[in-house]
């Protein structure tokens, strides 16, 4: 399966919608939007994983990387993830505690 990301400005944010699978055929095609918005100056990220169906360590290293470059430009990256298989990979690697996750981009763009 492939993987499409999108991007639409909201407000003082950016959110990035992801679909499909991200492993490491599809996780560049990620990187490379995430990059582009960061070299842009849209560092106020938000990457709505909600249709995301499977999640490989690749992804979990393109969004490591995105957060420390925002966070490095004063910016945030924050996450929306409502499949317990996908949040289970960030409890597993401890990324709950890296990143803040939203169960809905609602509640993430609320504040």
């Amino acid at each position: 399966m492939d993987v499409t990301v999108t991007s639409r400005a909201n407000g003082d944010r950016t959110v990035v919608e992801v679909t499909g699978e991200i492993d490491v055929y599809t996780a560049p095609a990620l990187r490379e939007e995430l990059s582009s918005l960061i070299d842009a100056e849209s560092t106020n990220l938000v990457v709505d994983l909600t249709q995301v169906s499977f999640m490989d360590s690749t992804g979990l290293g393109v969004l490591v990387g995105a957060l420390k470059k925002v966070r490095t430009l004063g910016g945030d990256l924050q996450l929306v993830i409502s499949q317990e298989k996908i949040l289970k990979v960030f409890r597993i690697t401890a990324l709950t505690q890296v990143f803040t996750i939203h169960p809905t981009l609602e509640e993430s763009l609320q504040g």
